[in-house]
């Protein structure tokens, strides 16, 4: 049974609850999202696999999960991208921000810690997470987002939409 970390929106961890529970009655827990860019400066997306139980067959960005341990973010990150990309690269946390969405049944209600690392060749991910992936330019996927807003994960459009959380991730790209 996989479970989540709640938290208050401070981030302090209240305790723990089965994943599903956790999504099915909307509370606050902790994720994560990662952002891997190339030398071009592209960004790796994913397509989710087809039988995830939420957000299915949506466009994400390289990777996104909850830490199981209320100890160190960034060794579950770089675990987590292993697992579902099939790589490992350094990481950095830029921000974290709270958000709560409706998603068919469920309310994806999380604290997000957003990381940032480089890597320059393809994934090899796991196709029980993953279906398909592709690199893609900040400026074309937030073109792409705005045109065609369903083709893409709630947290994912959360970001790239959000011209503050847009404008650090750019500001972090240039800089890596």
């Amino acid at each position: 049974m996989n479970k989540v970390i709640l938290v208050n929106e401070k981030d302090q961890a209240i305790g723990t609850k089965e994943k599903l529970i956790a999504h099915q009655e909307g509370f606050l827990h902790r994720a994560f999202s990662i952002f891997t860019f190339n030398n071009k400066g592209e960004l790796l997306i994913q397509q989710r696999a087809s039988h995830k139980y939420h957000s299915r067959n949506k466009w994400a960005n390289t990777c996104c999960s909850h830490p199981v341990t209320d100890s160190d973010f960034n060794t579950e990150a770089r675990k987590r991208l292993q697992e579902e990309m099939g790589f490992e690269c350094e990481l950095k946390e830029i921000f974290s921000f709270i958000y709560k969405a409706k998603l068919e049944e469920l309310t994806e209600h999380e604290l997000d810690h957003v990381f940032i690392g480089k890597y320059n060749n393809d994934p090899h991910p796991n196709s029980e997470e993953v279906q398909d992936f592709k690199w893609i330019t900040l400026e074309n996927l937030e073109v792409d987002m705005s045109k065609e807003p369903d083709k893409y994960a709630y947290w994912f459009k959360h970001i790239i939409l959000s011209p503050k959380h847009f404008n650090r991730l750019k500001q972090e790209q240039e800089a890596l």
